[in-house]
This record gives structure tokens, C-alpha cells and sequence, in this order.
């Protein structure tokens, strides 16, 4: 499957980066060769293979959801810049985001 120029540079674009026309040639072209890689796995027999979702022997090695207190809040916005109303204030990102 060919990946277009112009498909990097929308991702590009949505992604907020900018790329030379020679990087997004690059990107285009090495793009490409991975979605093409990817592809062959379809053409791969899997009749009989079991599903696997990981090799690891573990089964659930997250820690116990137990609540614990906190740092206050006057404790945690030493450090902060601005806030306004309790909350940390930052730029806005997006275009035409105001005051965020």
C-alpha cells in the first residue's frame, strides 16, 4: 500500500509538525515499506494457531487498588506558575483555544 505524500503531510499537519519536502518524501517512502511489511502477515496460513497476547507467564502483576492520602493542595501549587479558581493555568495548544 502506497502512503502519498499528501497523507504524511495531513498526519503531519494534524500532528502539529512541520517536514521539508525531502523528509516527507522519506517519511512517504519508509511508511510504505512498513505498511507493506505489515501486509504480508495476512497472507500468512494461521489455521490452528492459537491466539497470543503476550509470552509472558504473568497473569495480573498490578498492585492492589488501595486509596492513600494525598499531598495538599496548598503543598502541590507551591511549584505552579499561575492557577486560577484552584486550577493550574497553562497555555492554550490549540488554535483559537482563548484562555485556557
Amino acid at each position: 500500500m502506497k502512503i502519498s505524500e499528501a497523507e504524511v503531510r495531513h498526519v503531519a499537519k494534524l500532528s502539529k509538525l512541520e517536514f521539508s519536502d525531502q523528509e516527507t518524501a522519506e517519511f512517504a517512502t519508509s511508511l510504505s515499506k512498513i505498511v507493506d511489511m505489515v501486509e504480508l502477515l495476512n497472507e500468512v496460513d494461521t489455521t490452528g494457531v492459537a491466539v497470543t497476547t503476550t509470552m509472558a507467564d504473568r497473569k495480573n502483576v498490578l498492585r492492589a487498588d488501595i486509596a492513600q492520602k494525598g499531598e495538599s493542595r496548598e503543598e502541590l501549587f507551591k511549584n505552579v506558575p499561575e492557577s486560577q479558581d484552584n486550577f493550574i493555568k497553562v497555555p492554550a495548544i490549540l488554535d483559537g483555544g482563548g484562555d485556557a
